[in-house]
């Protein structure tokens, strides 16, 4: 059965192109460095975001973690946001993994106050942990993109204290798409960069960690002690070259069908939807005053061949695809007003 599956971006299935790629894909053993198609990967991926080399790796968590374990000496601070996507949906992974501290500042909707995170940076004292890295998230998980200006503010100072930056940039391509500018531009405020192959861009598996060639070989010996050392992942690696190369140009379309998709919500009695807050392609919004169960609405919808989640802190989220369609948003308000009898 096909359902209109509003939960999130990772829930795209690969293309035919994709399932065509991979199954013709050359490859090789890509702990021995000898994977043809993922070197090409790597290769193309570091490229378009302006670092001197990439690495493959399972998963946009995997990567984030990854940065840090590499960044850092255990019992090191890093500064970051506290609803930043490291915090608040990365299962507490930086104190086992790298054994870091997070030192958590409030943002404004995503965006960090350069002036707070200069004054958290750890002076020598020998009562005080290193900082040993700053963390930008852009798109954020709240679905806004944060101005280049405030990440160029950010680094500059992190460039003054000598700590390194890094990005998670998991839908970093939706970034680029609505600031309107190549993806390098954001990697130029960072050192190092998390981005998700599967978030959007259908590919089935796979982020990619960005950054200079002494880090990513570091990364590399980092990958393998997490159990990341994949064999024959040039299959994976075929799809994430599409996902690169035919994906990322008609990301907008996403952009546009949400702001479609938010238009019609908000013209719901009852859906409170903040329109300014639609940057990239998820639509969040507020549906309490419909009175209407937002768990009820979960089951409803599932009966109706729509897929969302739940609520969580009293919001709701949708977020398109590059599989759905004008026509399936359109069947989704009408499932709503139906159900609330409007």
């Amino acid at each position: 059965m096909n359902y209109i599956d509003l939960r999130s971006d990772t829930v795209t299935q690969p293309t035919k192109a994709m399932r065509e790629a991979m199954y013709m894909a050359e490859v090789g053993d890509d702990v021995y460095g000898d994977d043809p198609t993922m070197i090409e990967l790597e290769n193309y991926a570091a490229e378009i975001i302006g670092k001197e080399a990439a690495l493959f790796v399972p998963s946009g968590t995997f990567g984030n973690q990854l940065a840090l374990l590499t960044h850092c000496h255990r019992g090191d601070e890093v500064i970051l946001g506290e609803d930043c996507h490291i915090v608040q949906h990365e299962v507490g992974a930086s104190s086992v993994i790298a054994g870091v501290q997070l030192r958590t500042i409030p943002s404004t909707k995503g965006a960090l106050d350069p002036q707070q995170i200069k004054s958290r940076i750890r002076t020598e004292d020998i009562h005080y942990p290193r900082t040993g890295l700053i963390c930008l998230e852009n798109a954020h998980s709240n679905g806004r993109v944060i101005p280049l200006l405030n990440m160029r503010e950010i680094y500059e100072i992190a460039k003054q204290n000598d700590i390194p930056v890094h990005l998670d940039g998991a839908r970093l391509f939706n970034a680029s798409a609505y600031l309107n500018v190549e993806p390098k531009e954001l990697g130029a405020y960072c050192d190092t960069v998390n981005f998700c192959l599967s978030k959007g861009l259908c590919a089935p598996v796979g982020s990619i960690l960005a950054g200079s060639k002494d880090f990513i070989l570091a990364a590399r010996k980092g990958r393998k002690l997490m159990g990341g050392g994949l064999r024959q992942a040039g299959f994976l690696a075929a799809a994430g070259i599409i996902a690169l190369k035919d994906m990322v140009p008609r990301i907008s379309e996403d952009h546009d069908n949400a702001r479609y998709l938010a238009n019609e919500l908000a013209k719901i009695p009852g859906v409170e939807v903040n329109l300014e807050d639609i940057h990239i392609n998820m639509v969040f919004f507020d549906m309490s005053k419909t009175g209407y169960s937002s768990d009820k609405l979960v089951q409803e919808f599932y009966n109706r061949n729509i897929k969302i989640n739940p609520e969580e802190n009293g919001e709701m989220r949708f977020v398109t695809n590059y599989w759905i369609k004008r026509e399936d948003i359109d069947y989704v308000i009408a499932q709503f007003k139906d159900l609330l009898k409007v």
